[in-house]
């Protein structure tokens, strides 16, 4: 049991008297108070951002002021205590202020003296927690920059979109194909919520067999089904208090899709075999590769479960729209496969460069990550499609002479272009900003030729 956060007063005093004459004091002022007799608990029951701030009485029977003073800035050393005594002890009071006390008062006190001092701490407190608050957000960029490598609009967006979404309860469904990084923005949601304490808890639901799906998710009593000989508690309530992530969400049977239905709309489980409502604190992550709407037309999903899942919707934009954030991330993960495997760095050459920006990525992250780790280890390196590297050519990490790059470099362009629909050779030199004369003369110096290709035009000269 916590304290409400409209709770501004802590006031603890062991005299009943004195308790609720200072407890209408603050009532009067409009701040909103809870007395309290004693002391013991009272920690447990304070969050770290609690907005309030607690007066107590020094001398009490069980956890006296100081020692509750050393407990609560054990948890939180910036939360204010005003500690009052009525036996004059000076000694004591500056033992208070040096454990940290936010002020002295001595019996008797003046009414305004109190006011005075607590709203002068309660003023203190906000700018604590505001000051906290600025540099959470920025430790949140910066965690989110770190994890979603790129510069492009779509990151950009992407990283905006999570950072608004993760403060919420909102369920969300992440949309992204094979290899986008749908995991990762999942966690990211987590990490950045107030659930970052509690578990967080991935399933992929394309890997589990038919015939245990509903025993992993919801669990099941003892002597559900034949060999059920014990409890078993599912992934959903094992997430109790954090997060599930449900991966590959189209591939659940319409039978389980009921079920989670019921889950997301009550926050209740109930474990096969059992007659026990289970409730659940729960956020609720999905993921999928497939249009759900097209699934739900088409009778393989339900349309009520995509309506409530589609409330918070979150695209990851694939790898090929992301322009020269590819670039980037494969410098990032190639970085981080040398400092793993104690490798000096490789720097990409020009031809690299201007493959891996035509590459269309159909592995996505997932591939280029792959990509990086064989550059990193100095690896001669293929990209998987040919449709974008028509020639044959691969990554290389040996490097050539200036002339050498600058001619590497030029035929992939070339032959990048060439993998390209053009209806004629005077297409193909316009798209390449050069005469077609030129053109000629550079198809035929690197081995290339415009007219084997399939899309050639009949007005091909």
């Amino acid at each position: 049991m916590s304290i409400d956060n409209q709770i501004q007063v802590v006031l603890i005093d062991d005299d009943p008297h004195l308790r609720q004459a200072l407890c209408q004091t603050l009532d009067l002022a409009g701040l909103k108070v809870l007395p309290l007799g004693e002391a013991t608990g009272l920690t447990a029951q304070l969050s770290r951002d609690w907005p309030g701030v607690v007066v107590s009485d020094i001398r009490m029977p069980g956890i006296d002021g100081l020692e509750l003073l050393t407990e609560l800035h054990g948890q939180d050393p910036d939360l204010p205590v005003l500690l009052i005594t009525g036996h004059g002890d000076v000694p004591l009071a500056v033992q208070a202020m040096r454990a940290g006390a936010y002020d002295f008062l001595e019996k008797p006190f003046a009414s305004d003296a109190l006011l005075d001092s607590v709203r002068r701490a309660l003023a203190l407190r906000r700018l604590v927690l505001d000051n906290r608050s600025l540099r959470l957000a920025l430790s949140d960029r910066q965690q989110l920059s770190t994890r979603l490598v790129g510069h492009s609009p779509q990151m950009l967006r992407l990283r905006e979109q999570i950072g608004a979404l993760a403060a919420t309860r909102a369920d969300v469904l992440i949309l992204g194909e094979t290899g986008a990084g749908k995991e990762v923005v999942a966690r990211a949601l987590h990490d950045l919520s107030s659930r970052r304490s509690g578990p967080f808890v991935a399933i992929n639901a394309g890997a589990l067999a038919e015939s245990v799906v509903e025993s992993e998710l919801f669990g099941h009593e003892p002597g559900a089904f034949t060999g059920a000989q014990k409890r078993r508690i599912g992934k959903f309530e094992f997430a109790n208090g954090g997060t599930l992530f449900l991966d590959e969400i189209e591939s659940m049977s319409l039978d389980v899709q009921v079920k989670l239905l019921r889950l997301l709309q009550e926050r209740v489980v109930e474990r096969l075999g059992g007659n026990q409502l289970i409730p659940l604190d729960i956020r609720i992550i999905a993921a999928t590769k497939e249009d759900l709407r097209q699934a739900a037309d088409q009778g393989r999903f339900r349309a009520d479960l995509y309506y409530r899942l589609n409330v918070a919707p979150l695209r990851i934009p694939p790898l090929r729209e992301r322009g020269e954030d590819a670039l980037m991330l494969f410098q990032h993960f190639a970085d981080e496969a040398s400092s793993r495997h104690g490798l000096p760095l490789h720097e990409l050459q020009p031809g690299q460069r201007a493959l891996l920006l035509r590459h269309s990525w159909p592995g996505n992250v997932r591939e280029l990550q792959n990509a990086a780790e064989r550059f990193a280890l100095g690896l001669e390196l293929a990209l998987d499609s040919s449709a974008d590297n028509p020639t044959g050519s691969v990554l290389t990490s040996t490097p050539g002479g200036l002339s050498e790059q600058v001619e590497q470099f030029e035929k992939s362009l070339i032959a990048a272009e060439l993998a390209r629909p053009h209806s004629s050779l005077r297409s193909l030199a316009e798209a390449l900003g050069v005469p077609r004369k030129t053109l000629h003369d550079k198809l035929r110096k690197h081995g290339l030729n415009f007219a084997d290709s399939t899309h050639q035009g009949a007005d091909d000269e």
